[in-house]
């Protein structure tokens, strides 16, 4: 008989299911209790409740854990002397859209050398997961593959669904069964139309194709997501963080019946893909803050210990990838570096205690 199916399918590797995973690097009760109380707090400051500033702010990704580590360590120190303003929550970024190609994140490919260990990326995000959370630091992190969540959601406080999938049906499904808050960002080519339309959506209840905590293709049946908010990123038209912009969005979310809830996206599009612009991007916010604004209910910025990016793969050196990568330094978006996180958040906290004090 003719094949007609999987002609381009090399191979099928079996993974582990969801529940195989959960019970091999389970979260314990501090754990759980913690990814509860800082969802509640997200949402509370979505809402106007909580009157402090949410900063998402880390690495574009996660590729080297020790470093991930360290930089961890240093934003959850600093995050406890500021937390009376700020909530600080983690970027810990697994998996990475591509406009094309490219290294597609620590989960599909964690040993950065095109052997896509997939099982192995699971277990490594875990166990990362776990580690930022016992340091009293909130998580954030993309959810790009709708089979993702399964394996990790548990461990995650705030989610966004990136610019390349806003408009997406399966990433809209997927975000109305997600248990955390979500941000939306406006569309690549700076529609924030295509993001109001998704909190809608997601928003709703959905019944769609997925897979159980057991690995068995399922239809999931979802009640909807109202913890959801807009993420403004700029777009191919470019930037769209200035009074002007914000008070248009503001306008489409109340002709949406959605609430005034804007977080601004410092880099991408917003900072001319310049990471050292994105203190620029902070800074305007805070001014429109201190001018009234009360529909600014945080940021995103992306930071490393080390400044910039650097090529990926490496062209020169010895030994393993890793170890011919520089230290601290993004493979993928490039960021601010640690002197200058830090002296931006202490320098937010200033301003925040004199506009709200």
């Amino acid at each position: 008989m003719q094949k007609t199916s999987d002609i381009n399918v090399l191979e099928t590797r079996i993974l582990p299911s969801p529940k195989q995973l959960l019970n091999e690097i389970p979260k314990n009760e501090s754990q759980a209790a913690f990814v509860a109380s800082s969802r509640e707090e997200i949402q509370r400051i979505m809402f106007g409740q909580d009157k402090r500033f949410l900063l998402i702010i880390g690495p574009c990704s996660i590729h080297d854990l020790k470093a991930g580590r360290e930089y961890a360590e240093k934003l959850a120190a600093l995050a406890k002397k500021v937390s009376d303003k700020i909530l600080i929550v983690m970027r810990v970024y697994f998996e990475k859209p591509r406009t094309t190609v490219g290294w597609k994140g620590l989960i599909m490919d964690p040993h950065l050398d095109g052997t896509h260990d997939i099982a192995s990326g699971f277990r490594i995000a875990r166990s990362f997961l776990r580690d930022v959370l016992d340091l009293g630091l909130p998580t954030a992190t993309e959810l790009l593959d709708p089979i993702t969540p399964q394996y990790i959601a548990d461990l995650v406080c705030w989610s966004a669904i990136g610019a390349r999938t806003a408009e997406s049906q399966t990433h809209r499904q997927m975000a109305s069964g997600l248990s955390m808050p979500i941000g939306f960002k406006n569309g690549t080519d700076g529609s924030v139309q295509t993001a109001v339309n998704a909190i809608k959506a997601a928003g709703q209840p959905h019944t769609f194709l997925g897979i159980n905590l057991d690995g068995a293709a399922s239809a999931v049946v979802t009640r909807g997501n109202k913890d959801c908010h807009i993420v403004l990123r700029g777009g191919s038209g470019g930037a769209n963080y200035s009074a002007t912009h914000i008070a248009e969005a503001e306008k489409l979310l109340v002709k949406g019946g959605l609430p005034k809830s804007i977080l601004v996206d410092c880099s991408h599009d917003n900072s001319t893909k310049q990471p050292e612009r994105q203190p620029e991007v902070m800074r305007e916010l805070l001014e429109q803050i201190k001018n009234g604004n009360t529909s600014l209910l945080g940021a995103m910025i992306e930071s490393n210990l080390g400044s910039g990016n650097q090529a990926f793969p490496p062209t020169a050196g010895s030994g393993s990838i890793l170890e011919r990568l520089r230290y601290g330094i993004s493979i993928t978006d490039g960021c601010i570096d640690w002197p200058t996180t830090e002296a931006l958040i202490h320098e937010t906290h200033a301003v925040l205690l004199k506009a709200k004090a």
